[in-house]
């Protein structure tokens, strides 16, 4: 029997042919709807790869369910959906897709810090709600990003990203990562700071760190204190790294300026969020590697690591470092 496949989001039949050519392939039929848990149980007890996506909860229960799970691809870099230490123990291979997504995932969060500071969103749709009757002078002043500070939190190759975006509009840039980064502040004259440090002098925040015990809620309400009061906050990382009431409090008490958001504590959001009552957030669907050919290549990759691991040869971009396959009754 060819070995088989579950995919949990449809994706577009011509990146599945070099998997349908090899194996049997089964995908779930929506795009935008997500696969309940009773069929991805059921369906894992018969796979040998599992493709994935971030709102997938891939748990001990998935794992002690498969029989024949091999691998689980991940259609993220991130991998906080995935119980790793139950993927280890049970034999499976963990991948997810780094590298590929950094550049447009940098273009996204910056594009999100220019939205937010030139007030873009709220221009276009003041014009669309036929607002503008006149010229005044400070109508829909925003702020420069020229010349401003800029903080990064989690410099992996993102933030590196960021930062050399940055460059390009003659901003100083600090940042605070978990290990310094010699090369980075020789290229990009970057300045390595405390975590204090970089929320009291920055005049853009931008939160790219991975979602990990430590992070997690990592901006409170302190932390929105110790802010500029012109400062304007972006997180293109994880919702769950941000006390969303603490920052609707913050926003609301004048604490910053703004804040620009790809991500929330709980995903999807619907319109009776609270912060998207607010003016000076710009709320996207977390959309930071959304490109056609970005996400085209995710998939690739996600196919190319199933592959791999079924034919028995090193994947591409393995999370759980300790994997050992283990050979199953």
């Amino acid at each position: 029997m060819k070995p088989y496949v579950y995919i949990t989001r449809k994706l577009p039949e011509e990146i599945l042919k070099p998997l349908q050519q090899k194996y049997e392939v089964n995908m779930w039929e929506h795009e935008d709807i997500p696969v309940p848990k009773e069929v991805l149980l059921l369906e894992s007890k018969k796979a040998d790869a599992l493709l994935t996506v971030l709102s997938d909860s891939i748990d001990e229960s998935i794992f002690a369910a498969g029989n024949n799970l091999k691998v689980v691809a991940n259609l993220a870099v991130g991998f906080d959906n995935i119980d790793i230490k139950s993927a280890s123990r049970e034999g499976i291979a963990v991948c997810n897709t780094p590298d590929v997504l950094t550049d447009t995932t940098a273009d996204l969060t910056f594009g999100l810090l220019m939205a937010t500071a030139r007030r873009i969103v709220e221009a276009a749709e003041f014009v669309k709600e036929g607002k503008w009757v006149s010229w005044s002078p400070l109508l829909l002043a925003g702020q420069d990003i020229h010349h401003k500070t800029l903080g990064i939190v989690g410099m992996g190759k993102i933030g590196e990203t960021v930062a050399k975006r940055a460059t390009g509009f003659d901003m100083n840039i600090l940042y605070h990562n978990r290990s310094r980064k010699p090369e980075i502040e020789q290229q990009l004259s970057a300045v390595y700071v405390s975590f204090d440090e970089l929320v009291e002098k920055s005049d853009y925040i931008v939160c790219l760190t991975p979602l990990t015990a430590e992070t997690m809620s990592m901006f409170t309400r302190e932390v929105f204190k110790k802010m500029k009061q012109s400062a304007i906050f972006i997180n293109a990382s994880r919702g769950p790294v941000v006390d969303e009431q603490a920052l609707y409090e913050a926003l609301v008490a004048g604490d910053i300026a703004g804040a620009g958001l790809d991500v929330f504590e709980k995903e999807p959001i619907n319109a009776e969020h609270p912060l998207l009552k607010l003016a000076n957030v710009v709320a996207l669907p977390h959309i930071g590697s959304s490109s056609i050919e970005t996400r085209v290549a995710m998939m690739q990759l996600c196919i190319e690591n199933i592959e791999a691991i079924i034919e028995g040869k090193p994947p591409k971009t393995l999370v759980n470092k300790d994997w050992m396959p283990l050979v199953k009754a």
